[in-house]
């Protein structure tokens, strides 16, 4: 990992303890699996758009739950990312919306429309 990743991954992550803990994690699964994992990773990071740490360690520490039970349990990553591995990324990521800024303007839109729709009738 680059200089600049290390620290895109500090900035969004966290403290390098849980970070070089979670890489320790990854490094251990079976090559195919750390091949997916490092791609989900790559995807989430330059296009999840989570900037809070603790969101970022909870979807990266359940990421690598799913992918390290998928291992022991011989589960082949096609079931476990399906068809569209974008799509489980995605929704990944919606997961850890749910919540800050972009959740309130989500919701915030969505109420304004309604109002609009409402008002308009």
């Amino acid at each position: 990992m680059s200089e600049e990743q290390n620290w895109l991954a500090a900035k969004i992550i966290g403290p390098k303890k849980e970070w070089k803990a979670y890489k320790a994690r990854v490094k251990a699964l079976p090559l195919p699996y750390m091949t997916a994992v490092a791609g989900v990773e790559r995807y989430v990071m330059h296009f999840g758009g989570i900037n809070d740490a603790t969101q970022a360690q909870s979807l990266f520490n359940d990421v690598i739950d799913i992918f390290e039970r998928a291992a022991a349990d011989g589960t082949p990553i096609r079931d476990v990312v399906g068809d569209d591995p974008v799509e489980f990324a995605d929704a990944l990521i919606r997961n850890y919306q749910q919540t800050g800024y972009v959740a309130r303007e989500q919701a915030r839109l969505r109420d304004s429309i309604t109002k609009a729709v409402g008002e308009q009738s």
